[in-house]
């Protein structure tokens, strides 16, 4: 064994690949997972994102107050920008020779996001075409790629357009999955950095994106139900917070930000928020207060600028450093000196909202006193059980392992009964897929209080799973996936689950962690050819595809599915709905609406919304 072992590692093993090569390779590493556009972290949103904090670079500069962004159905993406323009002679080496940029030092770009030059070079490397215009002083260049190869250098050449870059490019279908972009992730990216860049105006397909409040237009946007008090809005040099407390969920939902890049993951700098309001609480009523109870219902949010920030990875969704830059002291001396001068001060200028904050500390530690005999009894089943526990069959990798680059394909299954448990086991990925499997219908916990979540076993081994008690910051998974019959009884459990994220967790649902499963609903074949089809269009077209009389076959529940055929349902191909919440929407309202005790308007709803089935063709009633 050992001898084969030696005779195939030569010198020919050894390979050396280009830059270009690599980020084809190993995407992974510069964008994350791939995926089809389904999740808000898929590849095709982070290839956006990159060329478009380019363009925010350039506003925050005072360069240029508007951005268009454009979106085909076909997925080509057009984003321009009236900055000052890639210098010209430049333009070329920007977008394809690694670490080549700007942004090195602190001459031509201050407190930027992008910094490593790496960004836009693997967009252009990873797609099917790539072009970049560079427009300044009334010259332009142009140059055209194709999957990061040149295929056209122009000359530079006279123009009238307005200074300014604009970048147009398609992902390659050779790298990515068959994919489309969902414009509800879109839209909420660009929201945010409206948010972030007060003054500037964003165009996605002509809708604009414009913010003149800053972050107090993100909680007022964000919040569900009411708030406690106003919004407590505070701004100093390179920092800018708002807070408040919700009247309608229970957890901690805080939204942070470095350099205008959205740090989902947190890092130094939301330690240092979290740590500065319970300063502040307990210094300005001298009480030693519980941090959770300070924070519970929390919603807030933070954003700074600094020099040269330093990301967990490519995709910069956690700050690992720890320095301001300049003459300014650690980011964390920064954050909590600032929020604790700025928000004492608020407080005493404000007693009626400093009253209300004390009554919410308050009843959040009578909840927490009361919880705490149900929770250690809770934490010691699970320990009885843990061992033992079928439920649960989990995978090696998980979102918390910052240095896989798989972390993001980290996936649970919430399957119903052991039958489709078992069929989803043996075909998932092990490394990367876990699977929960539910006794039956899970409680319907709507207008019920936490103490629901220990005092029923499934919930609260459903909690545990997911390692979310604390908070979603140590969330085990990426990606929650409920996999349920296509039926009535099936239906029944997702609202039941959806109900329980979004009374108890909604920011899994907010944040773009919680999906549907589709499976097949028919298999369709001939001796030649097997077609999986999702609805009643593809059987359709599957059938007079196979021409004659194929077999058809019905699927009714996920456990006749066979763990061959499953495979193919949840490895690369694997289709999934996100469950999203509109911006309109409430979460009060939709728990009550759907949930709660209106059964007459549910009733009326269901009726005027009918669809039935004839000859194979949906129509609506």
């Amino acid at each position: 064994m050992e001898e084969n072992i030696q005779s195939i590692y030569t010198e020919d093993s050894i390979k050396t690949l280009t830059p270009r090569e690599h980020v084809r390779l190993r995407p992974g590493m510069y964008i994350g997972k791939l995926g089809d556009g389904s999740s808000a972290d898929d590849g095709i949103y982070i290839l956006l994102k990159e060329v478009v904090d380019n363009s925010i670079d350039e506003f925050v500069q005072g360069e240029g107050n508007r951005i268009d962004i454009t979106i085909s159905d076909e997925g080509q993406v057009s984003v321009r920008d009236y900055g000052r323009g890639i210098p010209l002679e430049k333009a070329v080496d920007c977008v394809s020779i690694m670490n080549t940029g700007g942004k090195y030092n602190t001459e031509a770009f201050k407190k930027a996001v992008g910094l490593n030059g790496v960004g836009t070079k693997a967009v252009n490397f990873l797609s099917s075409s790539f072009e970049v215009v560079s427009c300044r002083d009334k010259k332009c260049k142009r140059a055209v790629f194709a999957s990061g190869e040149i295929v056209e250098d122009a000359p530079i050449v006279d123009t009238n357009e307005k200074n300014g870059t604009r970048i147009t490019f398609t992902p390659d279908t050779s790298v990515f999955p068959p994919f489309r972009y969902r414009m509800e992730y879109v839209e909420r990216m660009l929201r945010n950095y409206s948010y972030l860049n007060p003054g500037l105006t964003l165009y996605c397909n002509g809708t604009p994106f414009r913010s003149e409040n800053g972050l107090k237009d993100l909680i007022e946007d964000k919040i569900d139900g009411g708030v406690a008090y106003p919004i407590i809005h505070l701004k100093g040099d390179d920092i800018e917070v708002a807070i408040t407390h919700s009247t309608s969920h229970y957890s901690e939902d805080v939204y942070s930000f470095v350099n205008g890049q959205y740090t989902p993951l947190g890092g130094t700098h939301l330690a240092a928020f979290r740590e500065a309001v319970v300063k502040v609480a307990r210094d300005f009523w001298n009480k030693p207060f519980d941090p959770a109870d300070v924070r519970k219902s929390i919603v807030a949010a933070i954003s700074i600028k600094v020099m040269e920030p330093a990301f967990g990875d490519q995709t910069k969704t956690r700050l690992t450093s720890n320095e301001m830059g300049g003459s300014k002291p650690s980011i964390r001396s920064y954050i909590v000196d600032f929020i604790s001068r700025e928000m004492d001060n608020y407080l005493h200028k404000n007693p009626d909202t400093a009253a209300v904050l004390l009554k919410k500390i308050q009843e959040a530690e009578r909840e927490r006193k009361e919880l705490s005999g149900i929770r250690k009894a809770a934490k010691e089943r699970i320990k009885r059980t843990s061992l033992n526990n079928r439920k649960l069959r989990d995978c090696r990798v998980h979102r918390t392992d910052m240095k896989n680059e798989r972390r993001l394909d980290s996936s649970i299954f919430i399957t119903e009964g052991d039958s489709a448990s078992g069929s989803i086991t043996k075909a998932r990925d092990a490394n990367t897929q876990a699977v929960f499997s539910l006794r039956g219908k899970p409680l319907n916990c709507y207008g019920m209080s936490k103490k629901v979540v220990y005092e029923n076993e499934e919930f609260n081994l459903l909690q545990a799973a997911l390692d979310v008690e604390e908070g979603t910051e140590n969330l085990r998974y990426n990606n929650i996936i409920i996999a349920t019959d296509a039926d009535v009884d099936g239906m029944h459990i997702r609202l039941l689950l959806m109900t329980f994220f979004l009374q108890f967790y909604p920011e899994l649902i907010k944040e773009g962690h919680v999906y549907i499963l589709q499976t097949p609903l028919f298999r369709v074949r001939n001796k030649k050819e097997t077609i999986y089809c999702y609805s009643e269009e593809e059987k359709m077209a599957a059938v007079k595809k196979l021409k004659g009389s194929p077999e058809i076959t019905r699927f009714k529940g996920l456990g006749e599915i066979s763990p061959d055929e499953f495979a193919g349902f949840i490895g690369r191909d694997i289709r999934l709905d996100p469950v999203m919440i509109d911006k309109e929407s409430r979460i009060p309202a939709l728990l009550e609406f759907y949930s709660g005790a209106n059964t007459p308007q549910r009733k009326d709803f269901i009726v005027s919304n009918l669809r039935v089935q004839q000859d194979g063709i949906t129509i609506d009633e």
